[in-house]
């Protein structure tokens, strides 16, 4: 009599990283509010970390979000510098148009 072949044992799936789905969310959210995206990374990375395993879409989104996020702050900041500069000059010259060393300044 002839054995049959027991069945092919199959590995079980991996189970589901703990952040990993909210590393992709923070991943995204980075390019376009790096506040929420730098907190959701956190948020992340930290679930993860209790578990012992990686989440690099976490990393990257808390590096993104801080990147982007002082980006914004200069160039904010030197928009108003900017500006700033711009509204002094017209104080000191008054309203109308005005040309100085080459570059013409309209104030209002």
């Amino acid at each position: 009599m002839s054995e049959v072949p027991a069945a092919p044992a199959y590995a079980a799936a991996p189970a589901a990283v703990p952040g990993k789905t909210l590393g992709i969310v923070a991943l995204i959210s980075a390019f376009i509010f790096q506040l929420i995206g730098l907190i959701l990374g956190i948020v992340a990375l930290s679930q993860s970390r209790k578990v012992g395993a990686k989440n690099t879409p976490a990393l990257v989104a808390i590096i993104l979000s801080i990147v982007f996020g002082l980006g914004w702050i200069i160039i904010g900041g030197s928009a108003i510098a900017g500006i700033m500069a711009l509204a002094s000059q017209c104080a000191d010259l008054g309203s109308g148009v005005h040309e100085i060393n080459g570059v013409t300044y309209t104030c209002g």
